[in-house]
């Protein structure tokens, strides 16, 4: 296919989905009680296990996600935390994460709350609410870029004031977001047009009077769990034309007629948060979203058919970059939770003395601090944009999001050999209130620390670096930007080498 066959037609059936208009409460920053309400009243069409999840904050494998993520909105009412959560506007307090940083102390002030945000999960929490936040705050700033595109029909659709509109409405309402980037993995040597079926990739069907029909699937949405999926285009959209029905932008609830959820096996089993202390919290859980002929009401309709448009949509409006920013202070946050957890295990067991253990420590300390000057050179360096957003600077960012998955996976690695065989044989919290625990308390006690101290922290190491929540992070931290040898050739592409380049050529010429 080169050019998107996308016919008017007579108008559809309502599409079942409220106007963003008559969506109606408290603007501003919500509670934990007010989000777990919203996704019992309007829950996303989720599946797990071949069921339908009728209730996320009950189902037994969503709800103690649905609990952790209320404790994060309830962080933003928290006297020790709301003045640096959230920010005060026309006598409503929002989400930082939704402040436009106008300058260097407003991207500190966004960051410093980045970081508080992460430490709620040691950094686990890949997908927390904030990192989309950041996403519709620019793409809102810098609607004027999605004015470029138009649909076919005659239909009256501004998609710069539509993103503007959707942005107001994300931050009025503190709504949850996922999002959902990539085609199915069907066969990477063809494009999607090229596929048996046209519509296993996203692709608009038709236009109606009311908005899109989109058909097809998309992978993949961490955080599932949410109010609302954006549909954003993929940086890496490939076809041979400028226009094509698999290039759009739109957002929908997670309870649209028609969309739904496939969910992977959860790794959330039951356990309690003394066994698993990571994966009975925050299995974020991670799903495909299936559209089975969507009608896409207009004003959430952001860009349609331009493939270039939609390849340079992060970029051209900067949502990457601080999109980036807030994965910067996301992995500082959980970079340091590697060292104090190593740290706690050398101070447990007293092997702090030896050189090899002192170096092992010391290479998180050289990651956590190059996390650290990435995120304050990027800060430092930043400058206003032509949306007037100040923005991080681009190159400190770029080198985080190629040296951070590379790096990463040494830091699971590190705890595995510090911990060793201690991170194996770890009764449970059953065992230790069992006939054996006695023995327990007596053989697997630690030189400064009890045994029901010295097991806590040996599992909350198991579920960082070897439970299947923590074979999960390592794969996902490898491609949490993209794939690692497009994200080389990107920054092979756009880093300016001019200057570098220069002083050589002067040298070599010089007398």
């Amino acid at each position: 296919m080169t050019t998107q066959p996308v016919p008017q037609t007579p108008a559809s059936p309502s599409p079942g989905i409220p106007p963003m208009s008559a969506v109606s409460g408290q603007p501003g920053a919500v509670t934990g009680a007010q989000f777990l309400d919203r996704l019992r009243q309007n829950p996303p069409t989720l599946y797990i296990d071949g069921k339908r999840v009728e209730d996320p904050t009950t189902h037994p494998s969503t709800r103690n996600m649905c609990r952790s993520l209320a404790g994060l909105y309830d962080l933003q009412h928290d006297p020790q935390w709301r003045d640096l959560l959230t920010y005060e506007e026309g006598g409503v307090r929002y989400a930082t994460s939704f402040m436009v940083p106008r300058t260097k102390e407003n991207l500190h002030k966004i960051g410093e709350a980045h970081r508080v945000r992460a430490n709620y999960g040691l950094g686990f929490l890949g997908r927390a609410p904030d990192y989309m936040n950041t996403n519709v705050m620019a793409a809102g700033m810098g609607a004027d870029y999605f004015a470029q595109g138009q649909p076919e029909g005659d239909h009256g659709v501004d998609f710069a004031a539509n993103m503007r509109r959707y942005a107001e409405f994300v931050r009025n309402n503190d709504l949850c977001l996922t999002h959902a980037l990539t085609n199915p993995q069907v066969n990477r040597a063809k494009l999607a047009s090229e596929m048996p079926d046209p519509y296993i990739a996203l692709g608009v069907v038709r236009e109606t009077e009311e908005g899109i029909v989109v058909r097809g699937a998309r992978m993949m949405a961490t955080l599932p769990i949410a109010d609302e999926i954006l549909i954003f285009p993929s940086t890496v959209l490939k076809e041979n034309a400028d226009k094509s029905r698999y290039a759009m932008g739109f957002a929908l609830p997670c309870n649209a007629p028609g969309l739904s959820f496939q969910c992977r096996e959860p790794i959330d089993v039951g356990r309690d948060p003394e066994d698993h202390p990571l994966s009975s919290r925050f299995d974020e859980q991670d799903a495909f979203v299936i559209f089975d002929d969507v009608l896409v009401p207009w004003e959430r309709v952001f860009l349609l058919y331009d493939v270039e448009l939609a390849n340079k949509a992060y970029a051209g409006t900067d949502a990457v970059l601080h999109m980036a920013y807030q994965v910067v202070n996301l992995k500082i946050a959980k970079t340091e939770a590697f060292l104090g957890t190593a740290q706690s295990i050398v101070d447990a067991i007293g092997s702090g003395g030896f050189q090899h253990v002192q170096a092992k420590i010391a290479e998180i300390i050289v990651m956590l601090e190059i996390m650290k000057a990435f995120e304050v050179a990027a800060r430092e360096g930043a400058t206003l944009n032509k949306y007037g957003v100040m923005t991080p600077a681009r190159p400190p960012l770029d080198a985080a999001r190629n040296y951070y998955p590379a790096n990463h996976q040494r830091l699971p690695e590190l705890l595995q050999l510090l911990g060793a065989s201690g991170i194996i044989m770890m009764p449970s919290k059953a065992d230790r209130e069992g006939p054996l625990g006695p023995q327990i308390e007596k053989f697997l006690q630690a030189g400064n620390a009890s045994a029901e101290d010295r097991l806590r922290l040996f599992r909350l190491a198991w579920d960082m670096s070897m439970s299947s929540f923590g074979g999960r992070q390592a794969l996902y931290e490898k491609y949490f930007f993209g794939d690692p040898v497009r994200m080389h050739s990107a920054l092979y592409e756009i880093y300016d080498r001019s200057e570098p380049v220069a002083r050589i050529q002067a040298f070599l010429k010089r007398d």
